[in-house]
């Protein structure tokens, strides 16, 4: 599939906000709003109707945003995994594993099965404790269980699931790739493999990034949206004004949100977007 088949010969990139501290984790609720974070304003930014507003305060470092099949919102904390109850009660989900604490969760995608995958990247040059739980992808299993689905990414980043979610794609920052993984029946992973690589001398590698139903996916990277088809070819790039951090299909699982540093913006695409929850 050529990238003017899915994004048009001239895309359109609208910047729909700006004048935030650093943007990422989109997500866009079937009753019609934009979440995002602004983690270092350390806050969740609800933007609904073309207005903008502080859907949660003091977020606690809030990154990676998904929705679950009740439509309870999932994040990714400083140092845990939460579930916003629709009374608006936090539920922890996870904050350590085999005993020692998480630090910095930072991507999230939920099953259909019920489990919730979710990367865990040490900030550089951080001082963190050394006790900490290792850098990994996590799986939360539909019983409530945490375990580490792979370790294979030197900085495992943005995790997104295949249209027939029976496949995870991992983002690996550090090595300018993603992976791919076969999902066993219980969510375990299996089969890793090089799906793509991001060819850029720009510092930084890939970011967040989603599926759609025709099995392209869609990396935030150094330039823009990397699109690549379902063998891992690149189809082209979408450039986009900032860097972007993270993406996520809007109403209807069309058009896709890009948190980019101080601003978010909306690309027109011609596909249907992955449904995960």
């Amino acid at each position: 599939m050529r990238l003017e088949d899915i994004v048009g010969a001239t895309p359109k990139v609208e910047k729909i906000l700006d004048g935030f501290k650093y943007t990422e984790g989109p997500v866009f609720s079937r009753i019609g709003f934009l979440l995002f974070s602004d983690v270092q304003a350390n806050r969740i930014i609800k933007w609904e109707n073309g207005k903008s507003d502080t859907f949660r305060e003091a977020s606690n470092g809030a990154n990676g945003l998904t929705f679950d099949h009740q439509g309870r919102l999932l994040t990714c904390e400083q140092n845990r995994v939460t579930r916003t109850e629709k009374d608006g009660k936090i539920t922890v989900l996870a904050d350590k594993f085999e005993g020692k604490p998480l630090r910095n969760p930072n991507d999230i995608v939920y099953s259909i099965d019920g489990s919730i995958y979710f990367s865990v990247i040490k900030p550089r040059n951080a001082n963190l404790p050394a006790d900490c739980a290792p850098e990994a992808v996590y799986q939360i299993t539909r019983k409530g269980q945490l375990r580490i689905a792979s370790t294979d990414c030197k900085r495992p980043n943005g995790v997104a699931l295949a249209p027939n979610q029976q496949k995870l794609f991992i983002a690996d920052t550090e090595q300018k790739n993603v992976r791919v993984y076969d999902a066993s029946g219980d969510g375990a992973l299996k089969n890793g493999r090089v799906f793509c690589e991001l060819k850029t001398d720009a510092q930084g590698g890939p970011d967040g990034l989603k599926t759609d139903e025709s099995g392209n996916v869609w990396v935030a990277a150094p330039g823009g949206i990397w699109v690549f088809d379902s063998e891992g070819k690149h189809a082209g790039t979408v450039p986009v004004p900032e860097t972007p951090s993270n993406c996520a299909w809007g109403a209807g699982f069309r058009n896709l949100f890009v948190t980019a540093r101080t601003s978010v913006y909306r690309i027109n695409a011609k596909v249907n977007g992955t449904r995960t929850y």
